[in-house]
């Protein structure tokens, strides 16, 4: 699919993964609607980046709020061609510990937001690609969702996280043959390690120290590089019901 033109809407999209996703996008001649919770952020960044792009408060929970946000979307720019799901939690908590079980609360807004949400926006926004034309690729559009390495390697204090990312994992290849007849394509990215806030309260020297774990480069991502693949997924029509890990090559230890 040729990006210019186009229409995304990128939930999570005032920050990190998507936040990097919308300006590489943008700066490919699409127009780009940030879902996200955050108002302040999402604000300023549009006010930045200027007119083809807009921002829609929504909390990627609530089905409401995010079919509002996918009508805003055709409504203000005509279209829905590109959804990408970046909005996510990353809650830390052993299965049992010294206080107790689990929290179950916890797992289960891992769950609402990392796994039903991203289902949530997919579903919907393909209900709405049904109604394009096909392409010069005779696509309709392109769903991408962001898993995480820790789907396949979980860490100890991760089972709420990857849990809910492994879900997303698993579901890729069946949205895929799902919507394969009305020309929809479905991918989705599994960082590594990446420089954003979900690290941001890390020490430096953790991160340092994390980073020497990564084979090549020994470094954390950038989240450049996750829009750069993002890209990709949209441009070549080959790419389909994808697992894509991004990397360097990482596999995680138990802690």
């Amino acid at each position: 699919m040729l990006i210019k033109n186009k229409t995304a809407i990128i939930s999570g999209g005032a920050s990190g993964l998507g936040e990097a996703t919308a300006r590489r996008l943008l700066s490919l001649g699409a127009k780009v609607v940030i879902l996200d919770n955050n108002d302040i952020l999402g604000n300023a960044l549009v006010e930045e980046l200027g007119n083809n792009s807009a921002f829609c408060k929504a909390d990627i929970t609530k089905t409401e709020e995010v079919q509002t946000a996918i009508d805003y979307t055709v409504n203000k720019f005509d279209s829905l061609d590109i959804a990408i799901n970046c909005a996510g939690i990353a809650p830390a908590m052993k299965t049992v510990g010294k206080k107790g079980p689990h929290d179950l609360s916890l797992f289960k807004r891992a769950i609402d937001i990392n796994l039903i949400g991203t289902f949530d926006l997919a579903r919907l926004a393909a209900f709405k690609m049904l109604s394009n034309e096909l392409n010069e690729s005779r696509e309709r559009g392109v769903i991408i969702n962001t898993s995480s390495i820790s789907a396949f390697e979980g860490q100890i204090g991760q089972v709420a996280y990857a849990t809910s990312k492994a879900g997303v994992a698993g579901l890729t290849i069946c949205m895929a043959r799902d919507l394969a007849a009305d020309g929809i394509r479905v991918c989705t990215i599994a960082p590594g390690l990446f420089n954003t806030q979900m690290m941001a309260g890390l020490p430096e020297r953790v991160k340092i120290d994390l980073a020497k774990g990564v084979p090549f480069p020994s470094r954390l991502g950038n989240p450049v590089e996750y829009a750069m693949l993002a890209q990709q997924i949209i441009e070549n029509s080959m790419l389909n019901g994808e697992v894509i890990r991004l990397d360097g090559a990482l596999r995680l230890p138990p802690k």
